[in-house]
């Protein structure tokens, strides 16, 4: 027996895609970091290049990843009790670093109880397992993850009891309501709170007002959840994301250490009944092992910065250098999504335009990410920078400047 048959079919697939303009480029691979030094911030150095280059397209937003505090907690907790847990949560898999993480974002989160995952992905996914029967019904945004709408996909329900509504309307998500059928008992409202392409957030404020006029329709009600990954400890006055900056708390905060924290792992926050449900019931928190104790102490580290004076610094710099980067874009007269957070998407609206301005950018030592046709439909296609807050003034400056060069060696009319 052998692969080849399978190969071939594959192969085909693989080569569709490529046709087709949705084929993934090949993987860059860092292989150095250069800390901060003078008016530059933190430089990465790729495999087979001695070039330096700026990351616009982290979503380390604290630039956390490489604190001393953050490292130093790793590795205390791995000479403590090893790189791995050696089984599941329920099998003697958790860890004193493991309890204690779940404590601390709960409490970051003003939460009363929380369960950790090895991505928010898989935290979404446990969660539709975990809250839903037959007698539930979703409604989410139509510019949600892919994450969330692989959730509502898994939650074993059919297909009528899911609604989508137009992105941040709030009419049609009343219409999303109004259409729930009888004999639903529970209704489920799921959004992002930073939709990570545009860097827009959702008015989480008037979501919960909207859904509390639906409450008493339904036996259990209608629950509120926010997914916003990319927005705790991103902005917010005290960093605590969306919900922070709408002052209005979703039932379940579903969020990842992976971003702004600059760690692994995800998080499901609520209730206590809620979690309990999902540890009962949730296949992926009960059938992988959970994420290594280096990955909790460093993440517990960086939730305490964050929760610091030292975070609230880093928070300030972060807004600072995001506004000095949207200020630039407006005086060059490029097109940007409006909103406080540090994802700033700079609409070309043309492939082959953006296609050369990635490159453009990245001969001259910044990393981004461009959104071509046909992932994104005609007239859409953008660049997403990602602001963070070890970027210098320098680092904005230079990147302003390029921009603007950009325009006499790309670009034929203004953009």
């Amino acid at each position: 027996m052998s692969t080849k048959k399978l190969d071939d079919s594959l192969a085909q697939e693989l080569e569709g895609l490529k046709n087709e303009g949705r084929a993934k480029p090949a993987e860059r691979i860092i292989e150095d970091y250069i800390p901060p030094a003078g008016k530059k911030g933190p430089r990465y150095k790729l495999n087979g290049s001695e070039k330096e280059f700026i990351r616009l397209n982290s979503n380390a937003y604290l630039s956390l990843s490489n604190h001393p505090r953050v490292m130093a907690a790793a590795d205390s907790a791995t000479a403590r009790l090893g790189v791995g847990p050696g089984a599941v949560r329920f099998i003697d898999g958790t860890f004193s670093y493991h309890a204690r993480l779940e404590q601390r974002i709960a409490a970051f989160l003003d939460k009363p109880a929380a369960k950790i995952f090895n991505s928010a992905y898989t935290a979404n996914c446990g969660l539709a397992l975990a809250i839903s029967n037959k007698k539930t019904h979703w409604i989410g945004d139509q510019l949600n993850h892919n994450s969330i709408i692989r959730a509502m996909r898994i939650s074993n329900i059919p297909s009528a009891n899911k609604g989508i509504f137009k992105h941040n309307d709030m009419d049609d998500l009343k219409r999303c309501l109004d259409e729930v059928k009888s004999g639903i008992e529970r209704v489920v409202v799921i959004f992002d709170g930073i939709f990570s392409m545009r860097g827009d957030f959702a008015p989480i404020d008037r979501i919960i007002s909207i859904c509390k006029q639906y409450d008493d329709k339904f036996k259990d009600g209608v629950i509120t959840v926010v997914d916003d990954s990319h927005g705790i400890g991103a902005y917010g006055e005290r960093g605590r994301g969306t919900p922070d900056h709408c002052n209005a708390w979703p039932d379940i905060v579903v969020g990842t250490f992976g971003k702004a924290f600059g760690v692994n792992g995800g998080f499901i926050a609520a209730s206590p009944t809620v979690i309990e449900s999902v540890r009962q019931k949730a296949d992926t928190y009960i059938y992988t092992n959970p994420l290594s104790v280096a990955d909790c102490a460093a993440a517990i580290a960086a939730i305490d910065i964050c929760d610091s004076e030292e975070g609230t610094m880093l928070l300030m710099n972060l807004e600072q250098r995001t506004a000095q980067f949207r200020q630039g874009l407006a005086d060059l007269g490029w097109e940007t999504i409006d909103g406080p957070h540090p994802v700033v998407p700079l609409m070309v609206r043309d492939t082959p335009q953006t296609h050369a301005l990635v490159k453009y950018l990245f001969d001259h030592g910044v990393l981004v990410v461009g959104l071509t046709f046909p992932v994104v439909p005609k007239g859409d296609e953008t660049i997403r920078i990602q602001i963070n807050a070890a970027h210098t003034a320098f680092d904005i400056d230079y990147t302003i400047r390029l921009l603007a060069q950009s325009k006499d060696f790309i670009f034929k009319t203004d953009c």
